[in-house]
């Protein structure tokens, strides 16, 4: 029997603190999947449902993009997966009596946490102009509201439509559709504040924005890097793979500021042996300072230089641009500068080094503890010329390998999600449905802010996801929206945007991934693409959680028709009937989907065409694939302060908080926490357990401030500091962004501590 969610907060004011863990998985991981399923679904649905994640003829996880093997297990799923989906398959229920009972500002006072406990969203629901609480709304009164408010606008560009990573390919490809006819590219997504940097960096580089490697690539690489990147709580599947590449011979080496349990050791709960000792996994960490990797691959580009025989001349010389400039710069690396910006020793470089030049085939991956810096995408570049010098692109078992963390964000962005859209899609769009499309390029989450903020912008529309708790500078963020006239936002489960409204506010409530999809044809799939490029269908087999749930490409397609009206020139009753109609457009607007509909009937999917690696064949401006040589840079700490991380416990994820634990780091019953090495903690006089306040420094001079955070002596880089988000939001400014991608700079916020009244 499913528990009933909690009636108030939990006091989170006292952490308790315990020495971090040196594994991941195991029985323990087992116990807490198994838990918390139990308290959201009970005992026979956890079992109907956890056995059809990931399945070929099941569901796709609703967690992350990692990709699925050929051979599935029976309980193809990880820990966080399994929270995951009992959050979405919950028997717990929120009714308009739940509206009726809670003002907005009671919503608003309450945690994320609370919020997403309550259970699952049964009907639509309204909150008029000067109402305290939402109440019932009829699914055509919530599209004539929209359709009112976008009539009163004086610009389609006055209105933002944002999508989260859960969409589907179907629904983003109606999104993005409806958006354009009405006539904006105002099409911000998660992608803005996560990978925008890789695919800035790569399609710049190899001229594709996707990484190169398949999942069969691990398996036979010689070398692998892992780097800002925590896979034991952010893509758990992926320890299975580095397992399974470990066993056939591969090395690793991790670099991260922070030592991370899972890549120390996995303890696979598939195997015997992992339900005992399991397999280590690193065999070099390097424990890095943050922002300093574009130095560290700099320096080892200058070792590679130095070393004869070391550089693929024939790839180099036959598929490379911008080879000379590149190795003046990378020539000039100072050993010096380069410890200072790592914090690394000579004899760990060095010692990476030789793991190098001992490996035909290497492959780096990398997430977010790389790309939310300023200097995220000559970072990424750097990455790139390391692995071009020694012909490590478009070769099995070698490549980049960009995680991308939420389950179908690659896809919507090859939907056509995306504010700066190519001319060649645009172009297809026009030729397909008949209407021009708009040309000039809109917002991306940074400026659908300021947007939001100036004025300039009126109406949000969310399709999905958690604006609000996901966005920098968390009270600049929640003014803009509250000068919104209307938000919307379609969910299946409560979140903090939905108590930060416009004058006007709607909740859409939706099908999940878990659950059947009826329409007038009959029932449907949709389809997702992973992080490697794999595009599958996707099967929900639970009923509804309430019959008033429309599906997300329903959804689109009645407001498409309400607000468009009998001029538009797209079947949006005909796609609504019949996905597999959205599907066959698709294949003829968007290259690598031809005959998608065949293709995709493969239990296994298929697999999207990638010219670098399927061909050595480079689509950039220059026709090869670039080297670069932009000055390295990284953080400059003032005397005295922190450089700041935020990031995800272990009961998290993106935004949504499963617990208050984060196992794998010893933090029980609490998320206020921030992890101090002892060394820097003894200089600033800070004793674990102390209470502070964190305040952000940035040029623009003002006070950013996130209050009541314990001290927890913890085993960082030194001059380093981290702590969760979105509790530390707060403190990262709009305009501190990288440099070309324009994505928020979460990893590298300058701090300092100061005591709090809480001690």
């Amino acid at each position: 029997m499913a528990s009933k969610p909690p009636k108030g907060d939990p006091v989170q004011d006292a952490p308790k603190v315990a020495e971090p863990k040196h594994s991941a998985a195991g029985l323990t991981a087992i116990g807490h999947s198994l838990r918390m399923a139990h308290q959201q679904m009970g005992v026979k649905r956890t079992a109907l449902t956890l056995l059809s994640v990931n399945q070929k003829n099941g569901f796709d996880c609703p967690g992350c993009a990692w990709p699925d093997p050929e051979h599935r297990h029976t309980a193809e799923f990880c820990e966080n997966g399994a929270k995951a989906v009992a959050e979405e398959a919950t028997l717990r229920r929120v009714t308009p009596a739940f509206f009726a009972e809670h003002t907005v500002a009671d919503l608003a006072g309450r945690s994320g946490y609370w919020l997403g406990q309550q259970g699952r969203l049964t009907h639509p629901v309204y909150l008029p102009e000067g109402g305290d609480r939402y109440e019932p709304v009829t699914w055509e009164r919530a599209f004539d509201i929209v359709a009112e408010e976008i009539g009163a606008l004086g610009s389609p560009d006055e209105a933002v439509f944002y999508t989260s990573g859960r969409t589907s390919n179907e629904a983003a490809f109606l999104y993005q559709l409806f958006a354009r006819e009405l006539g904006t590219n105002n099409l911000p997504d998660c992608s803005n504040m996560c990978h925008e940097s890789s695919g800035s960096a790569l399609s710049e580089t190899i001229g594709v924005g996707k990484g190169s490697v398949l999942l069969e690539d691990l398996y036979r690489s010689d070398l692998i890097i892992v780097a800002g990147q925590n896979p034991g709580t952010n893509h758990p599947r992926m320890l299975s793979a580095l397992e399974k590449a470990k066993a056939n011979g591969a090395r690793i080496i991790s670099v991260n500021p922070l030592p991370e349990a899972g890549l120390e050791r996995f303890k696979n709960p598939q195997t015997p042996k992992g339900l005992t000792t399991g397999a280590a996994l690193t065999d070099l960490f390097l424990q890095i300072r943050l922002g300093g990797d574009q130095a560290l691959f700099r320096i080892l580009n200058k070792l590679i230089l130095d070393t004869p025989g070391a550089v693929d001349e024939d790839f180099v010389r036959e598929h490379t641009h911008g080879y000379e400039d590149f190795a003046e710069a990378a020539r000039a690396a100072d050993w010096d500068a380069t410890l200072t910006a790592t914090g690394l020793t000579r004899e760990d470089i060095e010692k990476c080094l030789r793991m190098v030049l001992a490996s035909k085939r290497v492959i780096v991956c990398w997430a977010m503890g790389l790309t939310q810096h300023k200097h995220s995408v000559p970072m990424i570049r750097e990455i790139v010329n390391f692995l071009l010098l020694r012909g490590n692109i478009g070769r099995p078992g070698a490549g980049v390998c960009p995680v991308r963390g939420h389950s179908n964000v690659q896809g919507d962005r090859t939907m056509g999600i995306f504010e700066r859209p190519a001319e060649a899609f645009l172009d297809a769009l026009e030729k397909e449905f008949g209407f021009s499309p708009p040309r000039e390029h809109g917002y991306d989450v940074v400026r659908a802010i300021r947007a939001l903020r100036d004025g300039r912008a009126k109406v949000f529309f969310a399709m999905g996801g958690n604006f609000v708790s996901a966005s920098p500078d968390t009270e600049v963020t929640e003014a803009a929206m509250r000068r919104a006239r209307l938000t919307v936002h379609v969910s299946t489960k409560l979140n903090r945007s939905h108590a930060v409204t416009g004058a006007r506010a709607l909740i859409l409530p939706t099908l999940g991934r878990t659950e059947r999809d009826l329409q007038g044809s009959g029932e449907q799939f949709v389809t997702v693409e992973d992080s490697m490029g794999m595009v599958h269908a996707s099967r929900g087999r639970l009923e509804p959680a309430s019959g008033q749930l429309l599906s997300e490409p329903a959804i689109v397609c009645r407001l498409a028709r309400r607000v468009l009206g009998s001029g538009s020139k797209v079947p949006w009753e005909e796609f609504e009937k019949d996905y597999a109609t959205i599907r066959d457009r698709i294949a003829r607007v968007i290259p690598g989907f031809e005959d998608f509909n065949a293709r995709v009937a493969n239990p296994s999917g298929f697999t999207l065409p990638h010219a670098p690696r399927d061909e050595r064949r480079f689509p950039t401006a220059t026709g090869k694939a670039n080297f670069t040589a932009a000055p390295v840079e990284y953080p400059e700490l003032p005397k005295g302060r922190l450089l700041l991380q935020t990031l995800r416990s272990h009961d998290q994820y993106n935004t949504t908080i499963y617990g208050l634990d984060d196992r794998y780091r010893g933090i029980t019953n609490g998320r206020r926490v921030v992890l101090v090495n002892p060394e820097d903690a003894s200089e600033l006089r800070l004793a674990d357990g102390s209470y502070v306040d964190l305040v952000g420094e940035w040029k623009d001079g003002v006070e950013r401030r996130a209050p009541g955070f314990r001290v927890v002596h913890y085993p960082t880089a030194r001059g380093c500091a981290a702590a969760y988000y979105p509790e530390t939001n707060v403190l990262v400014p709009l305009d501190a962004t990288a440099d070309t991608s324009n994505t928020p700079a979460s990893k590298s916020v300058v701090v300092r501590l100061e005591q709090s009244t809480t001690d």
